[in-house]
């Protein structure tokens, strides 16, 4: 077998054939005008369209890697500006929350100056059993800070209801709305007395609550007011409770019955005052609540 001889051309040797290459086309382009112009032509044919190819490509990827970029930057700002929306909603929630709770305080200081004569202690309401109507609830003063059971409630213009239960630190509230609550009441103009009656289905349907016992002969009419009555064992007298509607006569003819709409919000309570005066009745006097 013959032995095969490999030819290799060396990384040194290919240079120098190059550089000889180059000189010598060099030379040529000089002293032989146009002599380069078939190279030149060459070039112009493959060479400047790739070169425009990678130019083009270049140029679009420079485009998507700033579109990228500015993406990016689109969703830090959305995402900032988002929290910032939040924060002022939370804010403006806040301020409204408390722009209700400064105008409940403000009717607490007024119904505190129009019943001035009793004296009284204010309470933050802290639960009402998970209802939307407080037909019962809990505040946050107790026998600690002088409430007491039978202690009269008002809040939102008027009467809301009576102490039933105190604690230590705690007292729980029976609302006029609630269907065993019972308060002795008289129309403020003429002194005619009735009993209003907790009625919840009722304040639930059309926002009012029952008053029964009006005496036929009583001078009472539409829009007329009612208050707490003289006569009440635990109710101080002349505390507002709402205006009277729907009056008719009983089936015995010897009564009247009616509906009363309640001055107190009792869908929006927060606070409340309790009057700590407690009614005083004579031992032998008969008397209603």
């Amino acid at each position: 077998m013959r032995n095969r001889h490999n030819f290799e051309l060396s990384p040194k040797l290919l240079l120098i054939i190059l550089t000889v290459l180059c000189g010598a086309l060099l030379s040529l382009s000089v002293l032989f005008e146009g002599f380069a112009t078939p190279f030149t032509n060459i070039a112009a044919v493959f060479i400047i369209p790739m070169q425009e190819g990678l130019n083009s490509v270049g140029g679009w990827a420079d485009d998507r890697v700033h579109s990228f970029k500015s993406l990016k930057e689109l969703q830090a700002e959305n995402e900032e500006l988002t929290a910032k929306v939040e924060t002022l909603e939370a804010e403006n929630e806040s301020l409204l929350s408390g722009k209700a709770e400064l105008s409940e305080l403000r009717d607490l200081l007024s119904l505190d100056e129009e019943y001035s004569d009793y004296k009284k202690i204010g309470a933050r309401v802290i639960s009402n059993g998970g209802g939307n109507w407080y037909e019962t609830f809990v505040i946050d003063k107790g026998t600690s800070d002088g409430v007491a059971v039978d202690m009269n409630v008002i809040a939102g213009g008027g009467l809301v209801g009576i102490v039933s239960e105190a604690g230590t630190n705690y007292a729980k509230i029976r609302s006029i709305i609630e269907d065993e609550s019972r308060v002795s009441a008289m129309v403020a103009d003429t002194m005619d007395t009735c009993v209003v009656r907790g009625n919840t289905e009722s304040i639930f349907r059309s926002g009012t609550i029952d008053v029964s016992y009006i005496s036929k002969d009583a001078g009472i009419k539409d829009g007329d007011e009612l208050v707490t009555s003289h006569i009440s064992s635990r109710y101080l007298p002349g505390l507002k409770i709402g205006m009277v509607s729907d009056i008719e006569a009983d089936s015995s003819n010897l009564t009247k019955s009616a509906k009363v709409t309640p001055v107190v919000d009792f869908q929006h309570i927060k606070h409340v005052l309790v009057i700590t005066d407690l009614k005083q009745v004579p031992a032998d006097s008969k008397s209603t609540d």
